[in-house]
């Protein structure tokens, strides 16, 4: 990578790796619909400056189905179901959940037909990352077996926003789209997040982490990802998504003393590993073209 290139992939290691936390903090003052509005809100308020600057919404009237499709996977669904998860689990499990997400969307994309060979490795990474979840979840298969399957599902809603951004958003203008997306989630939570509005003011470290979640990990964060994918191509980009999970982590155990056991560890390595696995081969055909 370029000097650039490795700056923006650290910045967004850590945009990307501290939402898990945040939202814990959020969520234990707030209620999920409206943290969910209020992030949504704040990062369209935020980026919406750059996406008038771009000034392409043209493309919305032949792409408005697809792109609310990519809005309900990628924002509206996941960050209620991260959000509502969290109240039951630790931050660092929920992030460590996600980094499922690429062995989650290769699984998708061959169930969707898109014909592409899943190897003995892709295997062997589906089955290491399944057993990374079962090595987490299977001490909480009390009370926060809900919450791990509320995060699991986010990762397939994601996958399935990956898919849809590949297939049918791919030459649409990344800014307008982010805030077409924001807004949309923003007005699908309004009403409910009125309805269940604090009763008080919430802690500055409560308006704080909505504030971060919604500035720096989504309006930011986007901006810097396009920015990452220009300087240094999406092959090297993704691997965020392997460096984000220990962000997430290490998050939770110094800010909110989660616990950092030999359990949480062998996860840890099990999920890294087998989404790096299921997605190796893929990465190493794009490589040798």
């Amino acid at each position: 990578m370029t000097p650039r290139g490795l700056l923006l992939f650290a910045a967004l290691s850590i945009l990307w790796g501290r939402p898990y936390l945040m939202i814990k903090i959020a969520v234990a003052e707030v209620s999920v619909p409206f943290l969910v509005f209020a992030r949504a809100a704040v990062g369209a308020v935020a980026l919406l400056p750059f996406a008038l600057a771009d000034d392409s919404f043209r493309w919305l009237k032949a792409r408005w189905l697809p792109a609310s499709a990519f809005c309900l996977v990628e924002m509206v669904m996941p960050w209620g179901l991260i959000a509502h998860g969290e109240i039951n689990i630790d931050s660092s499990t929920a992030g460590l959940l996600i980094a499922l997400t690429p062995v989650v969307t290769v699984v998708a994309s061959k169930l969707l037909g898109s014909g592409e060979t899943l190897g003995l490795a892709r295997w062997a990474g589906l089955f290491i990352g399944l057993a990374g979840v079962f090595v987490l979840a299977l001490p909480t298969l009390g009370g926060g077996a809900l919450g791990i399957g509320e995060i699991l599902l986010a990762a397939v809603c994601y996958a399935l926003g990956s898919i849809i951004a590949a297939r049918s958003l791919g030459d649409v203008p990344t800014a307008p789209l982010t805030v077409f997306c924001l807004l949309g989630s923003a007005l699908v939570y309004v009403v409910p997040a009125i309805q269940t509005w604090p009763d008080r003011i919430p802690s500055e470290a409560a308006i704080l982490s909505i504030a971060a979640l919604g500035v720096f990990c989504t309006a930011l964060a986007f901006a810097a990802f396009f920015m990452l994918v220009r300087e240094v191509g999406p092959e090297r980009a993704v691997v965020i998504t392997y460096v984000a999970p220990a962000i997430a982590v290490a998050a939770g155990v110094l800010v909110l003393s989660e616990p950092l056991d030999a359990r949480i560890l062998l996860a840890f390595a099990l999920i890294l590993s087998g989404s790096w696995l299921g997605t190796s081969s893929k990465r190493r055909r794009r490589s040798d073209a």
